[in-house]
This record gives structure tokens, C-alpha cells and sequence, in this order.
């Protein structure tokens, strides 16, 4: 655990101390931005809907922080680039251009995250159309438990209100990306992550407090027992998982340069069992917002996909654990490739002990990545489904979820290693502290 005698070596390092603050400042402008409501909007009347709604609509309100029952500029969220990113990273795979634009390395990604945003704007500008419609729908009583007055005050200009809709929300999309980018580039730790850790974060405190006001004069002590096992089991296995990994052992031949003999060392090619991190269940609830979008526009079959997710029952979870297991693959698939890592080992004259360099190191580091990633993908899966189906059998008050204890622990844990990496680098002690030697954060366990 890190102490907070580690987190005083913060301010010791000019760098770090001004990344760490524009951090916290650009997260403090988003959550400024959540309570700012669009125009034409009865804000009391939309958290009646979003409370009563359930399902993908509560999970949604929970990723944006409470922007959506809040119908503020921020009700989209982050999701509109995380689907243009899904878009994106497909075509990469399918489309030659776009491939080969990802091979040239640093100038190619530009490019591709230039798009990006584009494809973001235009995902917007469909998204706030359809919310538009959907909040209209809930004025109308059209939406489920939904009948507690109107959502919009001035329904006569409907048009009106649907043009301020998508102006106002693809703006406040395009806003979050720049934070997000701005934090990543300027702050500490990954900036699209780290929104949705405050979205969560943020909701815990008023989570807790809407518990105890509920249960009044009746708490339970089993039942607050049971959220507290489950919360500890899940995240012990989400820190063992995260922080695991398959390390191949590495080789390097002797050389002579001159009078010099170089290599003969030997070293480790760490595999993380699980690569995505956090990815493949965000970008899972990005896909299962689809439906809710397109059966806005009338396209057949798309409603009654909608009400079967919105219960949140067997069939949600089914497609939620096929799209997380899909996710787990493919973002792998498209961050590490192990025809590039060999050819790596290759120029650098090392090889792994019976393998042949090449084609056949390239095939197992394939093989060995594909194992891992399954105990990843199957470990994601149950992290992100299993609490949540436990807390609904035995009727326990847990109602954060497996995904959300996910993404707090790993951004936490990805954020404090970068900490940890800029006092290392500066010869700082970790945030582990340490008495005075130079320590770090207990490195990933290895695994298989």
C-alpha cells in the first residue's frame, strides 16, 4: 500500500507536482460542466426518469457521473470516442490505408486520432439526435416508470429544442475529449480513463448516503457484512489480475565489437494476462448503448432489443460477457503484435532458449499471448458480471457492480505507477516510502 509519507515526495518534483495539479483541475472543470443543464430541460424531472429507469440508463448516469439525470452538456460522456475509437481500431484491421497508416508509426497515429475525432463529432451529432428524441418520449410518457411530468419545458418547438440538443451536447462531447486528450498529454495517467474513475468516484459518497436514508431505523449488519466481503474479494482479484503477468525468458548472444563482447545477458519478455486493462468493458457498454440510439430512428428490431437490455437480466449479461471476451481479443490483437516483437528480438540478436528466431518466435509468442489472454478475458468477464448477478440473487444493497470496482482499481493502479515512475526516475523514493532507500510498487506477479 502506498503511504502518505510516499505521496509527499509529489511535491519535490516541479514536473510532477504541476502535472499532478493539472490533473486535478481539469477533472474539477468536468465536474463543474456535469451540473450544467441544456437549455429547455426540467433537470428534477429527468433525475425522476433516470432514478426510475434502471437498467442501461443507471449504468450510463453512472459513467457520466450523474450527467445524464442531470441532462447536462456532459450527458454523452466520453462513450461517443470510445465508439469511434472501436470503429476506428476495426477498420484498421479491414482497411488497408488505415493500416498502413498505423505502421508509420508516430505521424500515422496522429492521423488516425485526427479521425477519431471526427468520427466522434458525427457520432455526437446521431447520439444527441436520438437523446433528443428520448427525452421527448419521456415528456410524452412514452418511456417506462417515466410518467412524473414533462422533461421538456417549452415542448411547442420541438425542433427548436432538438437543434439546441445536438449543439449543445456534441459541444460538450468535443469539451470532455479535449480534457481527456489535454490530461493524457499534460496531466498524469490516461485522461479518457481517469473521466469515467471521477464519474464513478464521485457517485460513492451519495450512493452510501441514499442506502442509509433509505434503510432507515432498519440497517441490516449481515447485509452491510456482505457488500463488504464482496467489495474486498473483487478487488483482491481485480489487483492479483492486474498486476499479473507471463514472462518469457529472453536470451541475448555475445557479440564482439572491437575488443568488446556485448550480450550473453539474459532478461524477460513480460506478456500482462490482462492487456486491455480496463478497455473491454468500456467499450462493451459503448456497443450495448447502440440499440438504444438506433431504435430512436425506427429501425426494426431495434425496440425490443432496447427493452431486453434495459432489464439488465440473463440476456444482458450474456451479450455483455461475449463483447468483453471479443474485446479482450481484439484489443490485444491490435496493441501487441508479435510479428513486430520478433523481428525486434531478431535485430537485437536475441532469441527465446529452443526457438528459432523469426517466423517460429513470432508463432509462439502468438500462441503463449493467446493462452493469457483467455485467463484475462475469462477473469474480466466474471469481475465485471459475477458480483453483480450475487448482489441480485441474495438481494444484497451492492449496487456499484463488478465493472465499476474494475475501472476505479486499475486507473488507480495505472495512475499511481506512472506517479511512481517520475520520482523513480528522478531518484525519489516510491510511494511505498521506504526510509530513505529508492522502492517501488510491487511489480506485476507472474503468471503460468
Amino acid at each position: 500500500m502506498a503511504s502518505f509519507a510516499g505521496f509527499a515526495n509529489i511535491g519535490k518534483v516541479p514536473e510532477l507536482r504541476k502535472r499532478v495539479l493539472f490533473t486535478l483541475v481539469m477533472l474539477a472543470v468536468y465536474r463543474i460542466g456535469v451540473f450544467v443543464t441544456i437549455p429547455g430541460v426540467d433537470r428534477s424531472v429527468m433525475q425522476q426518469v433516470v432514478s426510475k429507469g434502471g437498467g442501461l440508463l443507471g449504468v450510463f448516469n453512472l459513467f457520466s457521473g450523474g450527467a445524464l439525470s442531470n441532462m447536462s452538456i456532459f450527458a454523452l460522456g466520453i462513450m461517443p470516442y470510445v465508439s469511434a475509437s472501436i470503429i476506428l481500431q476495426l477498420l484498421t484491421m479491414v482497411f488497408k490505408p488505415l493500416d498502413e497508416l498505423r505502421k508509420e508509426g508516430e505521424s500515422g497515429m496522429r492521423k488516425i486520432n485526427q479521425y477519431t475525432r471526427y468520427g466522434t463529432i458525427a457520432l455526437s451529432l446521431v447520439q444527441s439526435f436520438s437523446m433528443a428524441l428520448t427525452v421527448e418520449g419521456a415528456s410524452n410518457g412514452d418511456l417506462a416508470s417515466a410518467h412524473v411530468g414533462s422533461v421538456v419545458t417549452d415542448p411547442s418547438h420541438p425542433w427548436m429544442f432538438r437543434f439546441m440538443t445536438c449543439l449543445t451536447l456534441t459541444t460538450g462531447t468535443a469539451f470532455i475529449m479535449w480534457v481527456g486528450e489535454q490530461i493524457t498529454e499534460r496531466g498524469i495517467g490516461n485522461g479518457i480513463s481517469l473521466l469515467i474513475f471521477a464519474g464513478i468516484v464521485v457517485d460513492i459518497p451519495s450512493g452510501i448516503m441514499r442506502y442509509f436514508e433509505t434503510h432507515k431505523g432498519n440497517i441490516q449488519p449481515l447485509n452491510l457484512a456482505a457488500v463488504g466481503f464482496i467489495i474486498l474479494v473483487t478487488v483482491a482479484t481485480i489487483v492479483f489480475f492486474e498486476r499479473a503477468q507471463r514472462r518469457i525468458p529472453i536470451y541475448y548472444a555475445r557479440r564482439t565489437v572491437g575488443r568488446r563482447i556485448y550480450g550473453g545477458q539474459t532478461a524477460h519478455l513480460p506478456l500482462r494476462v490482462n492487456t486491455g486493462g480496463t478497455i473491454p468493458p468500456i467499450f462493451a457498454m459503448s456497443l450495448l448503448g447502440f440499440p438504444a440510439t438506433l431504435s430512436n430512428f425506427h429501425i426494426p428490431g431495434m425496440s425490443s432489443l432496447q427493452a431486453m437490455l434495459n432489464r439488465g437480466d440473463w440476456l444482458f449479461n450474456f451479450f455483455y460477457v461475449v463483447l468483453i471476451v471479443f474485446f479482450c481479443y481484439f484489443y490485444t490483437a491490435v496493441t501487441f503484435q508479435p510479428v513486430d516483437v520478433a523481428d525486434n528480438l531478431k535485430k537485437q540478436q536475441a532469441f527465446i532458449p529452443t526457438i528459432r528466431q523469426g517466423k517460429q518466435t513470432a508463432d509462439y509468442i502468438d500462441k503463449v499471448l493467446t493462452r493469457i489472454t483467455l485467463g484475462g478475458a475469462v477473469y474480466v468477464a466474471a469481475v465485471c458480471v459475477v458480483p453483480t448477478i450475487i448482489t441480485e440473487a441474495f438481494h444484497v444493497p451492492f449496487r456499484m457492480g463488478g465493472t465499476s470496482l474494475m475501472i476505479i482499481v486499475g486507473v488507480a493502479l495505472d495512475t499511481v505507477s506512472q506517479i511512481e515512475a517520475h520520482l523513480l526516475t528522478r531518484n525519489y523514493e516510491g510511494l511505498s516510502g521506504g526510509g530513505g532507500r529508492t522502492t517501488r510498487i510491487r511489480g506485476r506477479r507472474d503468471f503460468g
